[in-house]
């Protein structure tokens, strides 16, 4: 078996972690309510500096991830994450939560969220490459469906603390897992990438010798000339807004100012967190084989149209329509990834690609920041999360004529002699 397959794994399981502490968000608005009368828009403020600041921290990363290598990374950033976590069940002010989950535990999330599936996808494969970059998003997905129910249960049954020290000693048992199993390249274990021609080896990466900040600036710079950059980004901040941001942070307290229990809409987003990972997965593959502009047309526009009617689904209280917006809705919540990294490699290469798609990936995560905290500031001037519902519904659509504007890069021609 190819190493790059363990690799895979081991980036999997180390993903699914730390989106499950990520998923924590949404399950900790109202008992951190209860407990310390902080106001919604507060605690949604931290929580919009992390998704905003750990999007931001991806072009950093990636190039890091270049210059450091990728074991290191990954090592250094779940001790921040556990030390955070640690830090996390002692706090008693807002202010420490501004400063754990809005800054620390963002940056620490940025290492394993923003550009490695994409990295490890790009290094260790030449073939497969879409459908293994489309199974290690699912990831991000699985750490919901396998957590979330599992976090709402503890919360109710025991506390919040609780809940988080599962993911203390989940981190802790990471640590030496990734120090002593990855590795950077597959010329490390003396071999091509999976799928690669034996006469074609690949070139190294001139990126590890340029420091970090200015590697990633260069990519900023190449993108923002580019209009497909600006496109890419419009509609990817669309993407945030409507997903992480609103649904992923929101999507629990809307359903219990609603009257529905919070156990019973876990499993309802852990529901949905299953089809993600079926959508994400088959993103991939579609990838590798359709034009990705129209994969994202279909994405955008489907996303739209189940979040304008999901205000209809709250009024009418039928678990039935919930079941079904769960399938429709989570079948292309992180769907649309693969095909923009797709899209952003064929118009950068795959090495600048990276770069690039973390700065796409930061304006993803400032829709996501955007959307956590208007989510939680509109409730309590309006206590309602209808507008904010509607308005993301009507981005969406706005983000299918971004996508389908992404001009195809012309093939290059062999000369005639």
């Amino acid at each position: 078996m190819h190493y790059g397959w363990i690799i895979v794994s081991i980036t999997f399981i180390t993903i699914l972690i730390v989106a499950g502490i990520r998923s924590t968000t949404g399950v900790l608005i109202i008992p951190l309510e209860q407990e310390f009368e902080w106001s919604r828009s507060a605690i949604s403020l931290a929580f919009a500096v992390n998704l905003t600041l750990y999007g931001f921290s991806g072009p950093f990363i990636a190039a890091g991830m270049e210059r450091f290598g990728v074991r290191k990374m990954m090592v250094y950033g779940m001790i921040l994450l556990v030390s955070s976590i640690a830090a996390s069940l002692v706090m008693t002010h807002i202010w420490q939560l501004h400063l754990i989950w809005g800054i620390i535990i963002s940056l620490g999330s940025g290492v394993f969220l923003t550009v490695l599936s994409a990295t490890v996808a790009n290094r260790w494969f030449e073939q497969k490459r879409g459908m293994v970059l489309g199974l290690l998003m699912a990831s991000t997905a699985a750490g919901q469906m396998v957590f979330l129910p599992l976090l709402s249960y503890l919360i109710q049954a025991y506390s919040w603390r609780i809940a988080l020290s599962l993911f203390l000693g989940l981190g802790v048992l990471m640590i030496p897992l990734i120090a002593f199993w990855m590795r950077e390249r597959p010329s490390d274990k003396g071999l091509l990438p999976y799928g690669a021609a034996d006469d074609k080896p690949p070139m190294p990466s001139d990126t590890r010798k340029k420091d970090p900040v200015s590697a990633a600036f260069e990519g900023l710079w190449a993108g923002v000339r580019s209009v497909p950059f600006w496109l890419l980004a419009a509609s990817f901040f669309i993407c945030g807004a409507s997903s992480t941001g609103l649904i992923g942070t929101h999507f629990i307290p809307a359903s219990s100012h609603h009257g529905i229990p919070e156990v019973q809409a876990a499993g309802l987003f852990a529901f949905m967190g299953i089809f993600n990972i079926i959508g994400t997965i088959f993103s991939g593959w579609l990838s590798d084989r359709f034009d990705n502009r129209w994969l994202l047309f279909w994405f955008y526009g489907l996303r739209g149209l189940s979040l304008l009617l999901l205000p209809y689904l709250f009024d009418l209280k039928s678990y039935v329509l919930f079941m079904v917006f769960a399938v429709f809705y989570g079948l292309d919540w992180i769907a649309t990834v693969p095909p923009t990294v797709r899209l952003a490699a064929d118009h950068f290469g795959k090495e600048r690609g990276i770069v690039i798609y973390g700065w796409l990936f930061a304006a993803h995560q400032l829709g996501s920041g955007a959307a956590a905290y208007l989510g939680g500031y509109i409730y309590e001037q309006y206590h309602s999360y209808t507008l904010s519902f509607i308005f993301a519904g009507l981005l969406c659509i706005v983000a299918t004529l971004f996508v389908f504007s992404v001009r195809k890069k012309p093939q290059s021609r062999p000369l005639n002699v």
